[in-house]
């Protein structure tokens, strides 16, 4: 992967990719989002692990229910609402709950948090 040539050329940095709690939840109708997903979070494992020695780290932040468009997109109020309910904070999570996430493994403090899959979803799985 050129990419990584690129970053290892660069003495270190972070790979950070997004993926989701779904991955965990393993709810119906989502299996081909979920499956898409569950291959990022593998290839932030295998990844971690090849990059060895160049100071670089691999992780996954994986979001719950998060009120963007793209989760409401063609979901009704009643479909929200049973969503809302089955997370216990009682709340979609907002793009600022994950954002504090992402910028910690971006961070020199996330220099230790390698090949992990971090899920921020207020405890939804």
């Amino acid at each position: 992967m050129e990419l990584l040539q690129l970053i290892k050329r660069g003495g270190g940095g972070r790979i950070i990719c997004l993926t989701t709690s779904l991955v965990a939840a393993l709810k119906p109708g989502h299996g081909a989002y979920t499956a898409s997903k569950a291959a990022v979070e593998a290839m932030v494992k295998i990844l971690a692990k090849e990059l060895k020695g160049t100071g670089i780290t691999a992780n996954a932040v994986a979001p719950g229910p998060v009120a963007t468009e793209m989760f409401y997109a063609g979901k009704t109020e009643e479909m929200v609402k049973m969503v809302v309910e089955q997370c216990p904070l009682g709340r979609l999570g907002e793009t600022d709950d994950v954002a504090p996430v992402v910028g910690f493994l971006a961070s020199d403090a996330g220099g230790w948090v390698n090949g992990q899959i971090i899920r921020v979803n207020g405890g939804y799985v």
